[in-house]
């Protein structure tokens, strides 16, 4: 199974510092959350790892290789991502969205076969979107647009997954879904998130980012403490377990309000 390195990566844009001397490891098979306030560092933290910013210092490796000694197709083989902002230049079809996936798999005019409608089909089956299969992409609200992304990651047979904000503009029915098939997949999975209790409820481990900084990183109910919450998020937390799934749970308010 796939691995996901961070070792002392900094990375600079236009002079200015955004992420400093960051340290992580995401083992095989790990679902990893990483949390911290806006601007805190994890989205420019996630693009070292795709590709899209080399760091200033330091090295985003995956299975140990230097994700940038590897070309883009080898990296796209090894890794899927859901960005929080996808722009498709054309009219394409959610199948046609989800079979973009497929692409590293190919040759460069090889044809869709058996195995790559099957695997198109159980992505959109998993997301619960095969019936918007022949819908125009662009019709689809931003949640619907959201799950089909997430079926082409799951298309693409990466066994690492980096997601940055999965849930955005999902209703509260589809973040658990989406949530709970990512626990199910068992692949080695790095996601940035905003809800704390989802940090908590399902990632096996968190690392908190901020002012671009790892600040901790460990057992969510062992690292997301009242203290640490106000001192990084600025809010009043308590941790409990939640009645119904007796999973670990985190309730939030603003301190000006308590």
């Amino acid at each position: 199974m796939t691995r996901l390195e961070f070792e002392g990566v900094s990375i600079d844009i236009a002079s200015t510092r955004i992420v400093s001397e960051v340290s992580l490891r995401v083992k095989p098979g790990e679902m990893v959350g990483l949390v911290g306030p806006n601007g805190s560092g994890k989205s420019t933290l996630l693009r070292s790892a795709y590709r899209v910013l080399r760091p200033s210092g330091g090295a985003a490796l995956i299975d140990g290789e230097n994700v940038w000694s590897l070309t883009a197709r080898e990296v796209a083989r090894r890794r899927a991502l859901v960005t929080q902002h996808t722009v498709l230049g054309a009219e394409f079809s959610v199948r046609e969205v989800v079979a973009m996936g497929r692409t590293p798999r190919k040759g460069m005019i090889e044809r869709d076969g058996e195995r790559d409608h099957q695997v198109v089909e159980q992505a959109l089956d998993d997301v619960h979107m095969r019936w918007a299969a022949r819908r125009s992409f662009s019709t689809l609200s931003g949640g619907e647009q959201q799950r089909v992304l997430i079926a082409r990651a799951l298309a693409q047979e990466a066994g690492l997954l980096i997601l940055d904000e999965p849930t955005n503009h999902l209703d509260v029915r589809a973040q658990f879904e989406v949530l709970d098939l990512l626990r199910q997949l068992g692949r080695t999975t790095l996601t940035a998130l905003h809800d704390l209790d989802h940090a908590v409820s399902y990632c096996d481990r968190v690392a908190v980012m901020a002012e671009g900084r790892l600040v901790t990183v460990g057992v969510p109910a062992e690292v997301l403490t009242p203290e640490l919450v106000h001192d990084v998020f600025g809010v009043r937390a308590v941790l409990d377990t939640h009645p119904i799934t007796g999973r670990p749970r985190i309730a939030v308010a603003s301190v000006a309000r308590c």
